[in-house]
């Protein structure tokens, strides 16, 4: 499977619960912070929940 790399660019604050449980589950704490996941229908429907705090790039 392909890899994307996930980035928080937004903060937080001001977010609902959710969404600060998803940032988290995603395994972004700091704003800068990148993490690396497998391309799965689950990661994706987190990301699109986020997609205003994120950004997201294929990995090599």
């Amino acid at each position: 499977m392909t890899k994307i790399k996930v980035t928080k660019v937004k903060s937080a604050i001001n977010r609902t619960q959710t969404q600060k449980r998803t940032l988290e589950s995603l395994g972004l704490r700091k704003i800068g912070q990148t993490v690396e996941h497998e391309n799965t229908p689950s990661i994706l429907g987190m990301v699109n929940k986020v997609k205003h705090l994120v950004s997201v790039e294929e990995a090599k």
